[in-house]
């Protein structure tokens, strides 16, 4: 009868010990919701609620101005026959299949220089880090005054060792070309990212690598490139999702036009006038839905590309 006794109170005080650890947890999750809700609210309000609302709207004929008509397929159907929307497409593809691997190129280039040790190394680093702080507008008025045809310094550099310069913006074959030119500006980003990949590579590589008598070219493609490319594989993401929006600098230097001939009408600003100019909002929705689509094609492939390029450290 004591054993009995003893083991009672036992049994009662487990279910008593639970119950008081599950109401603290709800407690606990309770208080954690509730300071978390501002955040909750917001992103319901500014960033869930706008983007079920354009998927809606994408299949109407809603502008600013009326809440439109309901139009199924419609806006996509008018979208396959646009002609300005095939330009856009275009030009945008254009100018990411080119700009990102040139500022991949131009950026790991530029980093392997910066990473060397020289006098004055932070100096040169920040040199090529301050363009990148620019705000975009100020550098395309720069850029809209180093490329003017009749006296821009390139073309004058360009005749000093002559070399005729081209019209650049003004000309419908030379004004992608220019802005990818004016895309290696803002590089320095990438170049802090890529002088911090180079210098989280172990040393005992580079080591080993020179008691085998490897020369420098044979330690940059065997050991400095394939250790990079998880780096270089973060800013192909970025560069591509970036340039696919790209915006600022053709509405900049083209006020909006797209020209000459439409050579610079960019997704993103054909996009922006349907909706704002034209009050198209339904067929800008189709727009943006498209453009996301497109991104998530290109990400797709470049994340199914990784596995026969990327190398990770302790993989291999």
């Amino acid at each position: 009868m004591a054993a009995n006794e003893n083991v009672a109170p036992t049994l009662k005080a487990v279910p008593n010990s639970r119950t008081k650890s599950s109401s603290y947890k709800r407690k606990m999750a309770l208080y954690g919701v509730l300071f978390a809700s501002p955040w909750i609210i917001g992103i319901l309000t500014f960033s869930a609620y706008p983007l079920i609302m354009s998927i809606y709207y994408s299949f109407t004929t809603y502008s600013i101005l009326d809440h439109g008509q309901w139009v199924g397929f419609g806006n996509y159907k008018e979208l396959m026959g646009d002609t300005t929307f095939k330009i856009a497409i275009y030009n945008t593809l254009y100018y990411t299949l080119i700009s990102v691997p040139l500022n991949i190129a131009v950026g790991v280039g530029l980093a392997l220089l910066l990473n060397t040790k020289i006098k004055g190394q932070g100096i040169y680093r920040t040199l090529f880090f301050i363009p990148s702080l620019v705000p975009a507008v100020a550098t395309t008025i720069i850029w809209l005054w180093l490329l003017n045809p009749q006296f821009g310094l390139v073309n004058y550099w360009l005749e000093q060792i002559g070399i005729p310069g081209p019209p650049w913006l003004g000309s419908e074959s030379w004004s992608k070309p220019s802005l990818i030119l004016m895309s290696l500006w803002g590089v320095g980003q990438a170049i802090v990212i890529y002088l911090a990949g180079l210098q989280d590579i172990p040393q005992d590589y580079y080591e080993a690598a020179d008691i085998d008598g490897a020369s420098t070219l044979r330690k940059l493609r065997h050991i400095t490139l394939p250790l990079m490319t998880p780096v270089i594989f973060f800013n192909l993401i970025m560069g591509v999702i970036g340039t696919m929006q790209n915006f600022v600098l053709p509405y900049t230097l083209t006020n909006g036009t797209g020209s000459p001939a439409d050579s610079l009408m960019f997704y993103v600003m054909y996009l922006y006038q349907n909706a704002f100019l034209y009050l198209k909002m339904g067929y800008a929705s189709a727009m943006a839905w498209i453009l996301f689509l497109m991104v998530v094609a290109l990400t797709a492939l470049i994340f199914i590309s990784q596995k026969r390029w990327v190398h990770y450290q302790g993989k291999e």
